[in-house]
């Protein structure tokens, strides 16, 4: 439980976010719609950099 509570839950949720964001491409890309989960798995990496840059303003480094 102490890793839930350090990480916090919206990051928690972003990651579970970001996982079916990646699961959801892979689906895409492997079922013949190639573009569509090129584009769609992008969203994830871009999400993650996101937060990563919010959680440093936010903490002041």
């Amino acid at each position: 439980m102490g890793f839930y509570k350090k990480i916090g839950l919206a990051n928690l949720l972003i990651l579970v976010l970001c996982a079916v964001i990646i699961i959801v491409a892979e689906y895409l890309f492997l079922t013949g719609d190639q573009l569509h989960g090129i584009f769609i798995g992008l969203w994830a990496p871009t999400i993650l950099g996101i937060v990563i840059f919010i959680n440093q303003i936010t903490n002041g480094r």
